[in-house]
């Protein structure tokens, strides 16, 4: 059995919005898939999503699920997780809102983080 978040290959060859999907998270070490834009975020999830990686010091591009309906069923469709904002590191879908959230306050966001050799800039 293949894993939705990191084999991308066979939804995307068919689907133009898979196929965005998997490029925009191949091409960047760390994407969130959210509701809004990272300086104007649009619902509570992924603006707490949003301070957790700034705290961190990562990088990221966000990708604003809003602009489009197809993008933002398409995501969900992405890895079977149905809701937003979407965490991915290198390729890997890390989770929501939550388990972001779970897993900075126990110090392994910025381990995986670490782990999967993203830079993490200082708060």
């Amino acid at each position: 059995m293949t894993d939705p978040a990191t084999d991308h290959t066979s939804a995307a060859t068919t689907d133009p919005i898979q196929a965005f999907i998997a490029q925009t998270v191949t091409e960047h070490p760390v994407v969130l898939f959210m509701k809004g834009t990272p300086d104007a975020p649009r619902c509570g999830f992924s603006s707490t999503t949003v301070q957790i990686l700034d705290h961190v010091g990562a990088s990221f591009v966000g990708v604003d699920v809003l602009q489009d309906e197809g993008l933002r069923d398409g995501i969900k469709a992405f890895t079977d997780w149905p809701t937003i904002p979407q965490l991915y590191v290198k390729g890997e879908f890390v989770g929501g809102s939550d388990i972001v959230r779970e897993m900075f306050q126990s110090g392994e966001l910025a381990a995986l983080m670490t782990e999967k050799g993203v830079e993490l800039g200082q708060a």
